[in-house]
């Protein structure tokens, strides 16, 4: 049975949605009510992706770095990467630089869902940054993904989210051509 989203999307939609399209088929379970997001994955091979409280931007944020991650990514605790909050200029143009694709697939995700989406720096002690070229980047992957073709999970879940309202497609390319906020 395919789930379905009801009119108002909420967490735990996004929560349902994601456990009936993948925990028979990867093994991968969405948990909310996390403080942080983790990614992690238990002796028996049960992954979980916990995102932050019922917040439906961060479900999708961390869907796309687990659609993204590859099969021996998958294998890892938050897919064997580390979080630093606090980033000098240096470290957050690298943070920025592979935030790019997973930002871009969040917000096809956000389009299909039919939600607003906003780039995320992520760092609030970096307050003079000019955000301009990371934003520009993002939305340049998110309209080659589309250009592209969404492939294997990322394509399956933005199908499942897809709303039947007009213009929500994550396959129209018209909806990408603004710069998000």
């Amino acid at each position: 049975m395919k789930a379905k989203l009801e009119v108002k999307p909420g967490a735990e939609n996004i929560v349902l949605l994601f456990n009936q399209t993948f925990l028979a088929s990867h093994h991968t379970q969405l948990v909310g009510g996390a403080d942080e997001p983790l990614y992690e994955i238990d002796k028996q091979g049960l992954a979980r992706i916990h995102f932050c409280h019922d917040y439906i931007s961060s479900a999708l944020h961390e869907i796309a770095h687990w659609c993204i991650a590859g099969a021996y990514r998958r294998t890892l605790n938050d897919y064997g990467y580390w979080y630093e909050g606090t980033r000098d200029i240096c470290q957050q143009q690298k943070f920025e630089k592979v935030e790019v694709q997973p930002q871009a697939l969040e917000w096809i995700f956000s389009e299909a869902l039919g939600i607003p989406f906003r780039v995320s720096v992520d760092n609030l002690e970096l307050t003079d940054h000019d955000s301009t070229a990371f934003r520009l980047a993002v939305s340049q992957a998110a309209q080659d993904r589309i250009w592209r073709g969404l492939r294997g999970r990322a394509k399956r879940f933005a199908r499942a989210l897809q709303c039947k309202a007009e213009g929500h497609a994550y396959d129209k390319l018209g909806l990408y051509q603004r710069l998000p906020n």
